[in-house]
């Protein structure tokens, strides 16, 4: 497994050592003692969710506040998904900045969100099925978000807006300066 910087302070890519031959291939989605070593601290997971969707499906901005905060390990085992990590942490030297990273199938990498970051993405393919770990349970209480077109943030979700599916609740979402006024 190879562990890949982002630009963001704690936001980091990891891709797969791949064994493949005639049968087909084999890889290592996961190894606790590996991945904690590569990011120099311990994570215990605890939720393994799964999510179909939709092409032009927007899931997001999400991240959960306080006690109930996530750090999450996402995947896409069918499909492409653009994933967009957009750093909260006001003591951070990249706050308020985000990445945007193609996960897919055929690339196999895995994008490391920690605690204090919101995160969400839109799938690019047809369909797409995106795993993801946590490592705190939901708290509905706890929940929160960034509206998806904040104009400071200014994500390129690589679709038309007409072509975006999106949920009433994020709709509806805080921008970023009304989060941090």
């Amino acid at each position: 497994m190879n562990i890949v910087n982002t630009k963001l302070k704690d936001c980091f890519i990891f891709e797969p050592t791949i064994f493949g031959d005639t049968r087909g291939y084999f890889f290592e989605s996961y190894n606790k003692s590996k991945f904690e070593s590569l990011i120099g601290k311990a994570i215990d997971f605890i939720q393994d969710n799964e999510a179909f969707s939709n092409k032009g499906a927007l899931r997001g901005l999400h991240f959960q506040e306080g006690e109930f905060a996530q750090a999450k390990l996402v995947r896409v085992t069918q499909g492409l998904v653009l994933d967009v990590a957009v750093d909260l942490r006001p003591d951070s030297e990249t706050f308020l900045q985000h990445i945007a990273v193609e996960l897919s199938s055929d690339n196999k990498k895995q994008l490391f969100v920690p605690r204090g970051f919101a995160h969400g993405y839109i799938v690019l393919s047809q369909t797409a099925v995106f795993n993801y770990k946590c490592d705190n349970v939901y708290n509905k209480d706890s929940e929160n978000g960034v509206i998806y077109n904040d104009k400071d943030l200014n994500i390129d979700w690589k679709l038309s807006p007409d072509q975006f599916i999106v949920s009433e609740k994020d709709k509806i979402l805080p921008t970023i300066k009304a989060l941090y006024k």
